[in-house]
């Protein structure tokens, strides 16, 4: 091996390990640094205890169980009819199932304050631990039937196929021989929703109405609310283990997708008959479940009070200049940075994917958890450590335009990732054992077998992490200034100021990303790999 070629493979890992070493170490190191000097006389008991840190851990993990269940549950028509029913418009419904889970969570949250309010207002549950579930499940189901579904699409149909030539009823041929093999891709979708759910903050903030409290609000509150900044970096702390221990979970369960048979996918069928009576049960079941609300967000843009006056106001409001800049151009500012983020979650995650690709062992293990990291670390967390480091750097670098791409593209990189290397490892090894004994160099292996194969994914992450960065509100809304504000974060903005003009106004902006987010997520279906994974 000559010098350049292991100088080459040295640059795929260290150019993503000094990214997130600097983009997202340096700005928590920041904040234990300032929680040591401001509070070095007390120590990490003693933060957590006046914190009442144990509750504020039971009821983050117990709102994240069940909202993990709910979601499991509510996804179980989904995933079949995506797994095994051919129909048209099957790539319409993967966009409106995707779709909630790419949106702001300050956005969910209000649309399920105007659903629970007004057409479900009979229920009870305008706010609380079952509102916050509801959202939860609205927000998470895509992963569960994306990672579930993809799974069931790549078993080999042979064994149930024989299974049914021995006389087992089709449910018994499912029960006895499909359902087993699809746990580990359940196991690892539930451990990723439960990751989710545990670090949420704007659907608790929203939904919560200050009864139900979590780790992420309390740190909010601590480090906002009181500037009470060690025992917000305890809090922090104690929430990372929670993540590292999901994180932990998700890579037991292994590759949900690993008993692929290469060329044989379950084939989808189309029904005939009455068998399209439990196709139009499930689409139905995606319309309340999904659609419901977003449609009542749409309602509620063009009618801000329930039983209030229908108009458009909202939508003119967009044009309108607040504070200097309308709704209409921090679209256009949200669109450029969500851009910008995508190159740089693509430039590091290549790299990154590759490198964990190539990993075996324990260090393959340990790279996916820390790979995994920002993407379930707090928000609030990491927005307030930026908002510290910034404030120690030259003003040219703190109001350099690429920090919030920067920052936005951490939270993309892990799904980049987690796109890609399953599609590096469907490469097969002849192939680039063949380009290699050719002569090719590894990076001309790379660049004439692996690239063109796995096209399509690197499409579908690209695809992943624009509408990711297009919605990302946690840590944006720390760093936003008058002429970097993003749509999400002026969407949050409107909604804290009163008044019928304000509201209508979130609304339409609200929609108008709804809007933009499908877009985003149709293009990703066109190119989207058939075979899956978590896309």
């Amino acid at each position: 091996m000559t010098v350049a070629t292991r100088l080459g493979r040295w640059a795929v890992v260290a150019v993503p390990v000094v990214f997130v070493a600097v983009l997202f170490g340096w700005p928590l190191v920041t904040l234990v640094r300032r929680a040591v000097d401001t509070g070095s006389d007390v120590g990490l008991a003693e933060l957590l205890s006046r914190t009442n840190a144990v509750a504020l851990l039971g009821v983050t993990l117990g709102q994240a169980a069940l909202s993990t269940v709910a979601a499991v549950v509510v996804a179980i028509p989904i995933v079949w009819v995506v797994a095994r029913v051919e129909f048209p418009g099957a790539g319409i419904l993967l966009v409106l199932v995707t779709v909630p889970f790419v949106l702001p969570t300050v956005v969910v949250g209000i649309a399920f304050r105007a659903l629970l309010d007004g057409p479900l207002g009979f229920t009870g549950i305008g706010s609380g631990l079952w509102a916050i579930v509801a959202a939860h499940v609205f927000l998470n189901v895509a992963v569960v039937v994306r990672v579930v579904s993809a799974a069931w699409r790549s078993l080999d149909p042979r064994v149930e196929e024989a299974a049914r030539t021995l006389g087992a009823s089709r449910f018994r041929a499912f029960a006895g021989v499909v359902a087993p093999r699809l746990l580990p891709a359940v196991g690892a979708a539930s451990a990723l929703v439960f990751l989710f759910c545990s670090t949420s903050f704007g659907v608790v903030v929203i939904l919560g109405n200050g009864v139900v409290r979590t780790l992420e609000t309390e740190i909010y509150t601590q480090a906002i609310g009181y500037f009470r900044i060690p025992e917000a970096v305890a809090l922090s702390m104690l929430q990372i283990v929670v993540v590292i221990a999901a994180l932990v979970l998700t890579r037991f369960f292994g590759d949900p997708v690993a008993d692929r048979t290469p060329g044989r996918l379950g084939a989808r069928r189309r029904p005939r008959g009455w068998g399209w009576m439990p196709v139009a049960g499930a689409v139905a079941w995606i319309a309340v479940v999904l659609v419901g609300p977003i449609a009542v967000l749409v309602v509620r843009s063009v009618r801000p009070r329930v039983g209030g006056a229908w108009t458009l106001d909202g939508y003119r409001s967009l044009g309108t200049s607040v504070n200097g800049v309308s709704p209409l151009e921090t679209l256009g500012y949200s669109v450029g940075t969500a851009a910008a983020a995508m190159a740089i979650a693509l430039l590091i995650g290549v790299p990154a994917a590759v490198g964990l690709h190539r990993a075996r062992g324990a260090a393959g293990a340990v790279g996916d958890v820390v790979a995994m990291v920002p993407l379930g670390i707090s928000a609030v967390t990491l927005g307030f450590g930026y908002l510290l480091l910034l404030a120690t750097m030259p003003t040219d670098v703190a109001a350099s335009p690429l920090v919030i791409p920067c920052v936005q593209a951490l939270i993309a990189i892990p799904v980049v990732v987690r796109i890609l290397v399953p599609a590096l490892r469907s490469v097969s090894p002849r192939l680039r054992d063949a380009a290699a004994a050719l002569g090719a160099s590894p990076r001309r292996v790379f660049m004439t077998v692996d690239l063109p194969l796995i096209g399509r994914s690197l499409t579908a992450a690209g695809g992943f992490a624009f509408v990711m960065a297009l919605g990302e509100f946690g840590a944006t809304s720390f760093l936003a200034r008058a002429d970097t504000t993003t749509l999400p974060v002026l969407i949050g903005s409107a909604l804290n100021r009163p008044g019928a003009d304000n509201l209508a106004t979130a609304m339409a902006a609200s929609t108008l990303l709804v809007i933009a987010t499908a877009l985003a997520i149709a293009v990703v279906e066109i190119f989207r790999p058939r075979s899956g994974g978590l896309i």
